[in-house]
């Protein structure tokens, strides 16, 4: 759970659209007052909304109608903000499937994703769930595990920077759970349109794949604060401060692969990596201590994200801070100065989590936390430099635990016409 924040993430290559005007098929929005088109939630590919350019918060009566756009350079799901529904699941071709089985189902796939991030029905046999509801910011995104390549024979096209990640004294990690030949991501800022891809999506697996494992998870909803703020997991902090921001010189550079100058293969262009962490947080031991106590694990105050060294959520902490005592203002095992990028060698990762609760075990403890999504151009760079920081001394380490893990490669966006990873499929 790094300390990382984005300001409104739209990019002119997943360009949103949603007026009633530009119309939403059979979909129709039962109301679009107020509609004004901006993906709510981009408080940043990890943490929150985007407020409409008027002070007043959009309408929720106008949510539907938000859309994101399938094809372009990048994916969707990955520079959008915060979707208030998610589904990540992750699937294992069926033996016997190969490359061609891979390539038709991929084709499938991409079709589905378009009609439905268009507001639209699917193609075929469509469930109805959605009806009625605009596209809701809809996004679906695609990755290949390291097991695919093997599966398809395509193993000279693996990218090295897709090697299993190394082990964690934070692990407990279930392998049911973890990993998978192809992973897909589903977020929207309605769940009953979240919900519909995801079964047509699984509905489309047809013979060729079946479902490896699957989550479900959630963030505040669109409209439920009175201006737009960094979300709050589920210890009540507030999460992603220091998200890397698309206005970044440098932001390109380190959350999607170059055309060119690169180890990986071409089919990457454009793409990402994405590491898929189930993190439990254990609530009753955590919320057994004072808020004071909190605060000096995060090293941010509970109430308004701002660094124990003082000023607003988004002022630079001062590391070198001391009280009337001498003792560091920000304890040095702080989880928010260990996860800083200017004390990981510039190791930055774009973060679009969702909180999660899959109930309760038979002794009453939650069983909640955080469905952890991160992006780089380079996992080994991004999210193992830091987590390696954290595995040597992290204070919120004894109140988490690593269940489950996933790298995938998410190749870059479809052009018209294409389908996603038809670079690698058909190269």
């Amino acid at each position: 759970m790094a300390d990382q924040s984005i300001p409104e993430a739209r990019t002119p290559e997943t360009p949103v659209e949603g007026s009633a005007a530009e119309g939403l098929s059979r979909r129709k929005l039962l109301s679009t007052a107020g509609a004004t088109g901006l993906v709510l939630g981009a408080a940043g590919g990890a943490v929150g909304y985007a407020a409409a350019p008027s002070a007043a918060t959009t309408p929720l009566t106008s949510v539907g109608a938000d859309r994101v756009m399938f094809h372009g350079k990048h994916q969707p799901g990955i520079t959008q903000g915060l979707q208030a529904r998610g589904h990540l699941v992750a699937f294992d071709l069926a033996a016997g499937a190969g490359r061609k089985e891979a390539a038709a189902l991929l084709r499938r796939w991409s079709d589905t994703a378009r009609r439905l991030m268009a507001g639209e029905s699917a193609a075929h046999d469509d469930t109805d769930v959605a009806r009625d509801a605009g596209p809701s910011a809809l996004t679906v995104t695609f990755g290949f595990g390291y097991s695919f390549f093997a599966r398809t024979g395509l193993e000279k096209q693996r990218p090295v920077s897709l090697d299993p990640l190394p082990d964690f004294s934070s692990d407990h990690l279930d392998k049911a759970r973890s990993n998978g030949d192809l992973w897909v991501q589903i977020g929207a800022n309605d769940a009953l349109v979240a919900f519909h891809a995801l079964r047509a999506i699984q509905k489309d697996a047809g013979g060729a794949a079946r479902v490896r494992w699957q989550m479900n998870g959630f963030n505040r909803s669109p409209g439920a604060t009175s201006h737009p703020m960094t979300a709050r997991n589920l210890m009540g902090q507030m999460d992603g401060t220091r998200n890397p921001k698309p206005t970044d010189t440098d932001f390109d550079k380190r959350i999607f692969v170059p055309a060119s100058g690169s180890a990986d293969p071409s089919w990457m262009a454009g793409g990402s990596y994405a590491v898929v962490r189930r993190i439990r947080m254990l609530l009753d031991d955590w919320e057994k201590l004072s808020v004071t106590a909190q605060e000096q694990v995060i090293g941010r105050r509970k109430v308004d994200g701002a660094p124990l060294s003082g000023g607003t959520e988004t002022t630079e902490m001062d590391l070198e801070k001391t009280d009337a005592k001498g003792d560091l203002v920000v304890p040095i095992n702080a989880h928010a100065r260990i996860t800083r990028p200017d004390q990981n060698g510039g190791a930055a990762m774009l973060r679009r989590p969702f909180s999660y609760h899959d109930g309760f075990d038979a002794d009453g403890v939650p069983d909640a936390g955080l469905l952890f999504v991160c992006w780089q151009a380079d996992p080994l760079r991004g999210f193992v430099t830091v987590q390696r920081k954290l595995d040597r001394g992290d204070a919120l380490s004894k109140f988490i635990r690593h269940e489950s893990s996933g790298l995938f490669a998410v190749p870059g966006g479809a052009a018209e016409g294409e389908y996603v990873g038809q670079r690698l499929l058909e190269g």
